[in-house]
């Protein structure tokens, strides 16, 4: 009756009619039809579809100055918002009622709803402008008697309808990519056809094939790459050593995850007899191999970066370089590229070269045998261990003394067994040895950055900053009001917010609300990007920052090896003009979010795999965000994050108070805030939804 009370109107758009009228026109004329014609034209009055005047009803008709356009972001709730374009308009909030025919990512058109006691202005979708996507990654099911396609991404939330003629080979359970969709109506599924079968679900190939389909990423090698890659001479020459550093005989030595198969820095250290040390910093020479305008070099672009995946790598260069010939594997001669610098007792840095090298790797650590090396000082090349570790510890405080903030961003590590399935879960820990590469590969990053930053030119070479903006001023507001609702203390309006962030993180440290003021902390700051202009790195603290030690893994790294043994050598000749380079920034800084996405959602699969087998148990959780229909809470250990709906909130009847983070009771006034404690019980596990459901165990 809905759908063709709708209709009828959409024939008549000009016209205003009696209920009589319409019942009329639609033929019913029993008395049970006569009533739910009324309670449907009631239902679409609520709705906005129509309007009325007096007694007569007809098409709901939009002022133009109430319309606006822009991208709807859907939530994994369900809801959403359209960010607006040219706007001084705040983002428009739509509810899941009110998205029409629209998928995430759309150009919409919508009509803006008188402001309400909310944040946001709110609105409907009117009209889809242009779809982000035309392919969607699925999975074939079977519901009643239609065959449906369940799309992977969590934001996409309606099924897909496939009638049997336009299955094309794929059976229920198959993983699938599905286009020409045809969606005209929002009280129908959209309807689709399969283009392709991925393969059968739960596999580990179709997982990785499917999670690289989602998120745009080229896992497959062409076949002229993988020639070209064969094609390369792992044998070194003389020819290919001449005026290079030659530290053969000098104890250089790897420290990686103990999972790394590919091995892009190492480190060396020697003391003078004026007590300074002379630390060298070797990255592996992917440009003398990655030549540019090459098939590689081509391939390495278009993927901007190494994605790393729950259990499987999906890198930037052929194994035969990433695994093979760059990696600076133990007992073989490779070709590096490093920062040699001299440094005092107290990390200032006296003098450096930036370098082409030849290393001889003599170990290769693990950060656990480092890590025990330090504590029981004793083993293999002890003495230069503690020495880097010492001045490492010396580095870290004097960043952190200018302006350098610590933020801990916990990631946590799967246990997989023969066929891909996580049996444990546990967080990875930081310690001294992971912290001491890091700080050698901030110091090497940072010198390169001001060797060519700090020249004196009139026009500044052009060069791949990696850069970090001062945060948002509203962000930074709420994110104050946030942890003053948890107790904390921030001055928003303060001269010194870096030091501000600082105390704070060392506030929480060790606390189960830690994880979440972190995260919020760095949700509320600018992204890190890549750019030809140098407007320095905010959170490290660093005038001048780039991306260097790491060119197995990352374009962004290999461009600055090019540029700057262009600029050093002056051969041979790079022809990066700044327009082209300035593209290829804006490139890899897309490349990076899509990967970072997707390693997010491989650890959320892994995750929602790993509970599935603990339906039923109690986790200590911490409330990670609260809307009006329920509160998300996150898993202490293992970082999984669920929804406790508002209905299995038991005891009384809560309400969203926005300004204080916080559902509330009305009879009881018991509150649940962010960043609470609570004992949760998982209830639910929806593996093609992406979706934890829990209950609050009191």
């Amino acid at each position: 009756m809905k759908k063709k009370i709708i209709s009828f109107f959409k024939k008549n758009p000009g016209g205003s009619f009696k209920t009589k009228e319409i019942a009329k026109q639609l033929g019913y004329f029993a008395d049970h039809e006569y009533q739910s014609l009324k309670h449907v034209l009631h239902q679409l009055y609520e709705e906005e579809i129509i309007m009325r005047k007096g007694k007569r009803f007809m098409l709901y008709s939009i002022p133009s100055s109430n319309v606006v356009t822009g991208t709807l972001e859907v939530t994994n709730a369900g809801y959403g918002f359209v960010i607006l374009k040219n706007s001084k308009l705040n983002d428009v909030f739509i509810s899941s009622r009110n998205m029409g025919t629209a998928f995430h990512g759309d150009t919409v058109e919508v009509v803006l709803f008188a402001k309400k006691k909310r944040k946001n202005i709110e609105g409907q979708i009117i009209n889809v402008i242009k779809r982000k996507r035309e392919k969607f990654i699925g999975t074939v099911r079977k519901t009643n008697s239609f065959i449906i396609v369940t799309p992977d991404d969590p934001k996409i939330h309606r099924d897909i309808y496939i009638d049997k003629s336009k299955l094309n080979g794929a059976n229920v359970g198959d993983k699938v990519i599905v286009a020409n969709i045809i969606w005209n109506s929002s009280m129908l599924n959209p309807e689709g056809e399969v283009i392709e079968k991925i393969g059968k679900e739960g596999l580990k190939d179709t997982e990785i094939a499917s999670i690289a389909r989602e998120f745009g990423l080229h896992h497959i090698f062409p076949e002229n790459v993988l020639h070209e890659s064969d094609e390369i001479n792992p044998v070194i020459n003389a020819a290919d050593i001449t005026d290079r550093l030659d530290y053969r005989e000098v104890n250089v030595f790897t420290i990686d995850p103990e999972d790394a198969k590919d091995f892009d820095d190492a480190l060396s250290v020697k003391e003078l007899e004026n007590g300074n040390l002379v630390v060298g910093i070797h990255i592996a020479d992917v440009s003398h191999y990655v030549k540019p305008k090459s098939m590689l070099d081509k391939e390495a672009l278009k993927r901007g970066n190494s994605v790393y995946l729950v259990g499987k790598v999906i890198p930037m260069l052929p194994e035969k370089l990433s695994n093979g010939i760059c990696s600076l594997v133990p007992g073989q001669d490779r070709l590096t590229y490093s920062v040699i610098a001299e440094l005092t007792p107290r990390g200032k840095v006296v003098q450096y070269e930036i370098k082409k090298s030849i290393i001889n790797s003599k170990r290769r650590f693990t950060y656990e045998e480092v890590q025990d090396i330090i504590e029981k000082k004793e083993g293999d090349f002890y003495t230069e261990i503690i020495k880097l570790n010492n001045l490492a510890q010396t580095l870290r405080k004097k960043r952190v003394r200018e302006g350098s903030i610590e933020f801990f961003t916990p990631e946590i590590k799967f246990t997989l067994d023969e066929n891909d399935h996580p049996v444990d879960i546990f967080k990875k820990e930081l310690k001294q040895s992971n912290m001491l590469v890091e700080e050698f590969m901030l110091l090497a990053n940072r010198i390169v950055a001001q060797h060519i930053g700090l020249t004196k030119r009139a026009v500044p070479r052009p060069f791949v900053y990696r850069i970090h903006d001062l945060p948002d001023g509203e962000k930074i507001y709420e994110f104050a009001r946030f942890v003053k609702s948890l107790g904390y203390s921030f001055n928003p309006h303060s001269a010194n917010q870096s030091q501000q962030f600082q105390q704070l993180i060392h506030s929480a440290k060790g606390t189960e609300e830690e994880a979440l003021i972190n995260e919020l902390a760095i949700r509320s700051m600018a992204k890190a990007i890549y750019s030809i202009h140098n407007n320095g790195h905010y959170g490290l603290g660093f005038k001048y920052y780039s991306h260097f030690t790491s060119p197995i893994r990352r374009y962004a790294d290999l461009i600055v090896h090019r540029l700057l043994y262009a600029y050093i050598e002056e051969r041979p000749k790079v022809n990066y003009p700044l327009n082209i380079l300035d593209e290829i920034c804006e490139h890899v800084s897309n490349c990076e979010r899509r990967a970072i996405e997707a390693e997010r959602y491989s650890v959320k699969l892994k995750q929602i795999e790993y509970l599935k087998d603990h339906l039923g148990e109690e986790f200590h959780a911490v409330i990670s965000g609260i809307m009006h229909f329920g509160l998300f809470v996150k898993i202490t250990d293992i970082l999984a994050e669920g929804l406790v709906r508002l209905r299995d909130l038991e005891g009384d009847f809560y309400v969203y108070d926005e300004r204080k983070y916080a559902l509330i009771g009305r009879a009881t006034k018991k509150q649940f805030r962010l960043g609470d404690k609570v004992l949760v019980k998982l209830i639910r596990v929806d593996p093609e939804k992406s979706e934890l459901d829990f209950i609050i165990v009191d």
